[in-house]
């Protein structure tokens, strides 16, 4: 008898799982480097901002997003609060942080790299 409960359990307890709805992990930290606060993807990598991207819209296509790859999130990313996502004219939707979408820098190569801070004056560290 107990061995029937304990199947019954785990099997109601398993459904309940499928059943929950799924939403896609945070792709986004705020981790610290050299004592200062800055915005990460999961991997730990350096998020940047553009100086020529709208509130809520992104300007970086043609010969731009080849260097700077969109941090990208599915619709049900669950995502901390001052994170939103934004729809880039492809249809992809893009993280953005106080409504400034954010990018990867494709010279980065390892956690903790900001090559990108500074390029040509319109890019910039993420921060808080």
């Amino acid at each position: 008898m107990m061995k029937i409960l304990t199947a019954t359990a785990l099997t109601l307890a398993t459904l309940a799982t499928l059943a929950a709805p799924a939403f896609a992990e945070s792709p986004v930290l705020i981790g610290e480097l050299n004592g200062e606060s800055l915005l990460m993807d999961v991997q730990k990598m350096t998020l940047y901002t553009f100086d020529k991207d709208e509130k809520g819209v992104s300007n970086c296509y043609e010969g731009c997003i080849e260097n700077w790859p969109a941090l990208t999130a599915e619709s049900d990313a669950d995502l901390p609060k001052g994170y939103s996502l934004i729809t880039r004219k492809d249809g992809v939707k893009q993280v953005a942080y106080k409504d400034q979408p954010l990018y990867l820098w494709v010279k980065d190569m390892q956690p903790g790299d900001m090559t990108g801070d500074g390029v040509k004056g319109v890019w910039h560290t993420a921060r808080p």
